[in-house]
């Protein structure tokens, strides 16, 4: 492994770490607001987030070599789902908005933090599994 594939690898590693907590902090909020205010849809698309996430971090820790192209597709599928179901207006059955929500559904400052900071996290993951990715495809004895 060459010295700019270790970096990639810490760097990985970070991510993976950094999506963790913040899917810990995300599924904390969601605890705190209650579950009986987030809509079917949307408990069951982020139970599956969260398993496959799981999966795919597990994967990074264990230098499986499918991991980067698990973290591009949790990553990125994580990101638009968290977007669309949380920062999006309320659009249909997946959404949870958090734009205008009623003060039932207990949305605070932390909701907003912890669902960007999910993105964020999901963004960064899916992108260093793509760059990866490329450095494979470039030179596949290299990482």
């Amino acid at each position: 492994m060459t010295g700019d594939s270790r970096n990639w690898q810490r760097n990985f590693d970070w991510a993976a770490g950094f999506l963790a907590v913040a899917l810990l902090l995300h599924g904390a909020d969601h605890m705190r607001r209650g579950m009986n205010v987030i809509p079917p849809a949307v408990m069951v698309g982020g139970t599956l987030q969260l398993i496959f996430a799981a999966v795919t971090i597990a994967m990074v820790f264990r230098r499986n070599r499918w991991a980067p192209l698990a973290a591009v597709g949790i990553g990125y599928a994580g990101a638009v789902g968290f977007t669309a179901a949380h920062l999006l207006p309320k659009w249909g059955f997946f959404s949870d908005s958090f734009l205008g929500a009623p003060p039932w559904a207990r949305v605070t400052a932390f909701s907003w933090v912890t669902a960007i900071l999910e993105i964020a996290a999901n963004l960064i993951f899916g992108t260093i599994g793509l760059v990866l990715l490329k450095a494979r495809t470039a030179a596949p004895s290299a990482i």
